[in-house]
């Protein structure tokens, strides 16, 4: 028996203090051992990992917060630290298809259109949860493509992995009805999270699914 709960959010707002000299060097610590968790660091040459160093840097985001489109600029590499990331395609009406989710430990290379050119498809990512994103730029991650070939072969399998949950998601729609849908989301949400109360509103699930609202919650409730 599943719990779905209707929930509500509230912001809170986030006084950053001034920086101080400690601060700063707890700061670099941290960034070190974030970008160690990288899965092709220890294949990086000395002066590669002191790019990174300086050019990487964390951004938070608060729930609902819009991340990445294809319409706006490059962003780079996204490597989740904590939180969720839901990435979308959005057709012209305005419906919204979710092609996957991103958790803690994962990355992705679809906000870096710019760096491998077969990426083709207009992605839409939001963050699903308060969510903080380690982010190699660009520019960076295009010049360690092109200098190291294990960073090369990184993202194409990275970026094949993606394309792969995009046709599960397709397929999702394509050939199975709603109730299966939704009880397959319903079921992988409880393992994931390892409760069987499942905090989601009918609109989230929905967005996850790829249906109505009003359609999810007939489906519950049947």
């Amino acid at each position: 028996m599943f719990t779905v709960t209707t929930m509500t959010t509230s912001t809170a707002k986030l006084v950053t203090p001034a920086v101080t000299t400690a601060a700063a060097s707890i700061a670099a610590i941290d960034m070190e051992r974030t970008l160690t968790q990288l899965p092709f660091w220890s294949s990086l040459t000395e002066h590669e990992m002191e790019t990174l160093r300086r050019s990487a840097f964390v951004r938070h985001y608060e729930k609902g917060a819009f991340i990445h489109s294809s319409d706006n600029e490059c962003l780079g590499m996204l490597f989740v630290l904590s939180g969720e990331i839901r990435t979308y395609l959005l057709s012209e009406e305005g419906r919204e298809v979710t092609l996957f989710r991103l958790y803690p430990g994962q990355l992705c290379v679809l906000s870096a259109s710019c760096v491998i050119s077969q990426i083709t498809f207009d992605t839409q990512m939001v963050a699903g949860m308060d969510t903080e994103v380690l982010i190699i730029p660009a520019n960076v991650i295009a010049a360690l493509k092109e200098q190291n070939l294990y960073v090369r072969c990184f993202l194409y399998e990275l970026a094949t992995k993606r394309f792969s949950d995009v046709m599960w998601a397709m397929q999702q729609i394509m050939f199975k009805g709603l109730d299966r849908r939704l009880a397959e989301f319903l079921l992988a949400e409880a393992e994931r999270t390892g409760s069987d109360t499942i905090r989601m509103t009918h609109e989230q699930i929905a967005q996850h699914i790829s249906s109505a609202r009003e359609a999810v919650a007939r489906m519950l409730k049947s």
